[in-house]
């Protein structure tokens, strides 16, 4: 594993601050930062001496006066975030400005092929400071390696055939895919603004994603959100079953349902969710007909999440869950059965996982090149 150089805590408080703006001059750094100029001068000397900085031009001010803009040195180095999603394994390999610097996706089957591809193109000399893989699982920490593990077979085989491509040393940090993606409407999609929000997955499976204050909230056992163990059904003449609402909300169980309700006069039974979704918005009775009562059982989730949270703000994504033709069904139920309530749809899509992973690999690389501060200036 690369070692960071030791730096003086003002090279500390410069270095991070140049990491979240990208670029700047000394005068901009030092009014960031809270330092004195000369201070922030010296400490971007020092950042300059070990790499960590380079000069990258010049901006003039509104006095007619040019300054000298900074951007992160070579030696800033990279971190990667795998995405092991349900179907795709998305990678992305990072600067610690979130300057992107490789990208590769494939099937989850060759997921150690992908993360490989993402490996190779990042620049040779750059350090590798850590890893973000995302699952679909809660995680763990393994009392044998010291490391994470997922908590359950859920990931777990996955887990295991990828970790052979990570490289040896760098740390890797696991962390639920829900959280990821929850972490991305936070700062890039449809929570922008917001501090406390729930976001609300569905698709494949199901989860939710809760931001209070502006930080994921995980749990005793890091399983906050794990919507899959909510008892159901409920009924004097059924009892609860181990992740039965996964099981009933899910796509796969969604499009089964519908190919039971199917009749021939109603043309060509759906085979994907996708086409589900068009029927219904052709307005294809059969469809329509599955489709809002999923929206409603979606809506019934989503009113109990507000029950027990109270959010102000539910944001709906994952494969079927960001279509924006299940909203009004969602926000009627959720009207009817709850208080106020904004719903709303995601808008960073299908990448939300992997650029939520980016920034959690970003942030922990800046704390590894920012933590070896030696002395009090």
């Amino acid at each position: 594993m690369a070692r960071a150089p030791r730096l003086t805590e003002s090279a500390s408080a410069v270095f991070a601050v140049l990491a979240g703006a990208g670029s700047a001059t000394r005068p901009q750094l030092a009014s960031l930062a809270g330092l004195s100029k000369p201070t922030v001068s010296s400490a971007v000397a020092e950042l300059e001496s070990v790499r960590l900085a380079a000069h990258s031009g010049t901006a003039s001010s509104g006095t007619g006066r040019s300054a000298a803009v900074y951007r992160l040195g070579p030696a800033a180095g990279a971190v990667l975030a795998v995405d092991l999603g349900p179907a795709l394994t998305r990678v992305r390999g990072c600067a610690l400005d979130g300057t992107l610097l490789a990208e590769a996706t494939g099937s989850r089957a060759d997921a150690a092929d992908v993360v490989r591809e993402a490996l190779a193109a990042l620049p040779p000399d750059a350090p590798l400071w850590t890893i973000v893989v995302a699952v679909g699982d809660v995680t763990a920490p393994d009392a044998g390696e010291g490391g994470m593990r997922p908590a359950t077979a859920k990931a777990g085989p996955v887990f295991d055939a990828v970790a052979v491509a990570l490289p040896p040393g760098v740390p890797v940090h696991l962390e639920n895919n829900v959280n990821c993606a929850a972490l991305a409407e936070l700062h890039e999609g449809a929570a922008r603004g917001r501090h406390t929000f729930g976001y609300l997955r569905i698709g494949v499976g199901i989860g939710l994603g809760i931001v209070v204050g502006g930080q994921v909230l995980r749990g005793a056992n890091g399983a906050a959100g794990e919507l899959a163990r909510l008892p159901y059904p409920w009924a004097d003449d059924q009892r609860p079953r181990h992740e039965a609402l996964e099981e009933y909300i899910g796509a796969r169980s969604l499009l089964r349902r519908a190919a039971e309700a199917w009749q021939d006069t109603d043309g060509p039974c759906p085979r994907t969710m996708e086409r589900l979704l068009d029927l219904a918005g052709e307005g294809r009775a059969a469809a329509r007909t599955v489709v809002d009562r999923h929206a409603a059982d979606v809506g019934r989730l989503a009113a109990a999440v507000t029950a027990v949270l109270d959010p102000g703000l539910i944001v709906l994504g994952g494969s079927t869950g960001a279509d924006p033709r299940l909203l009004p069904g969602v926000r009627a139920e959720v009207e009817r059965l709850s208080w106020p309530t904004e719903v709303v749809s995601s808008t960073v899509g299908d990448f939300g996982t992997v650029v939520g992973a980016a920034r959690l690999a970003v942030a922990r690389g800046v704390q590894t090149v920012t933590q070896a501060a030696r002395t009090k200036d």
